[in-house]
């Protein structure tokens, strides 16, 4: 095997181990949104919370998530959240830069 091809390999495997991990937390976060949503009232703030996240997760599962419009969606949401916020704003958009940390951090290892 040359180099060119264990290079490849390294970045399959590491591709694979992106969207395990974004597969996994996906379903986690799936869980939770629906069990919220059932409960409705105050659990629709952890509904908003945890379901903006599911369409990241599921982009990166499948290996589709662009990371640099990622980084950049981050730095945006980041900069958007504030204290004027409505407790549903505030939730979702700290669920999309949680879940957007979390996708670029992995995908840093």
């Amino acid at each position: 095997m040359n180099l060119q091809e264990q290079i490849r390999r390294i970045l399959k495997e590491v591709k694979k181990k992106i969207q395990d991990f974004a597969e996994t937390r996906g379903k986690g976060a799936e869980k939770i949104a629906n069990t919220a949503k059932e409960k409705g009232g105050l659990a629709m703030l952890t509904y908003q919370h945890f379901n903006v996240k599911l369409p990241y997760y599921k982009k990166a599962s499948k290996g589709t998530l662009d990371y640099e419009k990622a980084k950049e969606e981050y730095e945006k949401t980041y900069n958007k959240i504030s204290l004027n916020m409505t407790q549903m704003e505030f939730q979702r958009e700290v669920g999309r830069l949680e879940v957007l940390g979390e996708l670029l951090i992995q995908n840093k290892k």
